[in-house]
């Protein structure tokens, strides 16, 4: 059993006791600022090797796709290390330490997914007029309003002939069957909160003939009086997501090129989102790197900030439930990195899994767990005329959640009473960020006379993308205009999105070239 924890020796290993010519201090060889130093290939795995797909990759900086009315503007920040990075939240509602876990209960999260009915259920009574809900058993041949969660009637998936509301403890707790055939646009998923409207005739299937959609929460509103009074420089914030090293290799060639482009353009602020170790990677799988995942991790950070130094830019660090080294748990506690020096702890900002980021008045919503691919396995429709990426964008809008299914995906762990705290939406965010396996897109959602833009990126073993956000902050105007959406563009007068791949292989071992990708609002 041994065995497998060591390198296979191909023969004698016995290290030659000889002075090197040239022996290098280690004191110096621990400043240096190279990234690539410190990502040395041999230093992780007895076999890696640079990547021959990664390194031969061709046509970077080519336009593949667009959206909206490209004008290009200038992608270089000034590294303004004044720029400040915030947590929304703040105080009680921020996760900003580890927690225990693994003690819920299951009347626990009964208690919370109660709870959750209720309130969605209040705001929807509340907006669209509704007197009263009715129990969703009750016989009766009249049109009722009833509430409830819509679940799934086996282990299996959600179809239209599966679908069962079971709701609150206030209406009675039971479980129905739902008719769908009267419905004639419908979009469900199993955790949605939902309010319906039709009938019961038997009191054992509701057939429903109305389906009222969730409430988004209001957008972010800064002081008027502060933006009257001040004008900011346009913000340039720079987002990737991982895995950092291609599929083949432990070299971290693709984060080593990422600190080049950093240092390039010099944002103001670079959002990184995990995983950094990923827990899929084959060689992670098998065991074979000659240092523990601490380590690994530990020289990713040090060469991340060291290498950035120069530019000045603000740096956000987001774990992801794929990070080897880090607590498989949702929400997911923030990355402890204890030893920074007090001048990188000052530029350096530790986010939870999901968090919500305000910068320069805009509102970053991020979360590095799949929902796109978990909600895109399990929602059904019928006659929405919408694709279903800006369905599930929608979801979690108007779920006020940034993982509104349940139960969960496999692969997540989720400890419910955390949950409740940490992983619910208090506003809606300007940005949503939601790295995925799924193929990337920008989407633009104009609801309630507000919009919000939604970026996706691949984060995937095969694909990983960079994005670039410009933002510049203008000046805002009375509380009465900036309830409308001139407002709210006045506030982002000028809003830019672009992606590029830093690692360019696809599922056919095709080399793509860089895709950018602008979106432009003026």
């Amino acid at each position: 059993m041994l065995d497998s924890y060591s390198t296979p020796a191909k023969g004698s290993q016995k290290r030659a006791l000889t002075t090197p010519e040239h022996p290098q201090s280690k004191r110096g060889v621990a400043r240096l600022p190279s990234p690539s130093l410190l990502l040395s290939p041999a230093s992780f795995s007895p076999s890696a090797t640079p990547s021959q797909k990664y390194g031969m990759r061709g046509g970077r900086g080519e336009v593949v796709s667009s959206f909206g009315t490209v004008q290009g503007p200038r992608w270089t920040g000034k590294g303004q290390s004044s720029v400040r990075v915030e947590m929304l939240e703040g105080g009680e509602n921020s996760l900003i330490s580890s927690y225990k876990y693994m003690f819920q209960r299951l009347r626990d999260v009964r208690d919370v997914l109660t709870e959750k009915i209720e309130e969605l259920g209040e705001e929807l009574r509340s907006h669209f007029n509704i007197e009263e809900f009715s129990a969703v058993s009750l016989p009766v041949q009249n049109s009722i309003t009833v509430l409830g969660q819509v679940c799934c009637d086996s282990n299996g998936k959600l179809n239209a002939q599966s679908v069962l509301l079971e709701a609150g403890q206030e209406q009675g707790g039971r479980q129905v069957p739902v008719d769908l055939s009267e419905l004639k646009e419908f979009s469900l998923f199993p955790g949605q909160v939902v309010v319906m409207e039709g009938m019961n005739p038997s009191g054992e299937t509701f057939v429903a003939t109305k389906l009222y959609e969730g409430i988004p929460l209001p957008f972010h509103c800064p002081e008027v009086k502060q933006e009257m009074d001040e004008v900011s420089e346009p913000v340039m914030v720079v987002m990737a997501c991982g895995p950092y090293t291609p599929s083949e290799s432990l070299t971290y060639d693709p984060l080593i090129d990422l600190i080049t482009i950093i240092n390039k353009d010099r944002p103001d602020v670079c959002i990184l989102l995990g995983p950094f170790v990923d827990s899929k990677h084959e060689q992670i799988e098998k065991n074979q790197v000659t240092e523990t995942f601490e380590t690994i991790f530990k020289r990713c950070v040090d060469s991340i900030v060291e290498g950035t130094k120069g530019s000045g830019c603000r740096l956000v660090f987001v774990p992801s439930q794929r990070d080897v080294h880090h607590h498989y748990i949702y929400p997911q506690p923030p990355f402890n990195l204890s030893s920074l020096s007090k001048d990188d702890s000052a530029r350096v900002t530790l986010a939870s899994d999901p968090c919500t980021l305000l910068i320069s008045n805009v509102t970053f919503g991020l979360t590095s767990t799949d929902i796109l691919f978990h909600m895109g396995a399990e929602e059904i429709s019928c006659g929405t005329g919408t694709e279903r990426f800006t369905r599930i964008m929608k979801h979690m809008l108007t779920q006020r959640s940034y993982y509104p299914l349940y139960p969960p995906a496999e692969e997540v762990n989720m400890d419910y009473d955390k949950f409740q705290q940490f992983s619910q939406m208090n506003l809606t965010p300007d940005i949503l960020i939601v790295p995925s396996e799924l193929r990337y897109f920008i989407k633009v959602n104009h609801s309630h006379f507000q919009i919000c833009l939604f970026i996706y990126h691949r984060a995937g073993a095969e694909l990983s993308f960079s994005c670039r956000v410009f933002v510049r902050s203008g000046t805002g105007g009375s509380a009465e205009e900036l309830s409308s959406v001139f407002a709210r563009l006045s506030v982002c007068s000028e809003l830019s999105v672009e992606f590029f791949h830093v690692l360019c292989l696809n599922a056919l071992n095709c080399f793509e070239c860089l895709n950018w990708q602008d979106l432009k609002h003026v």
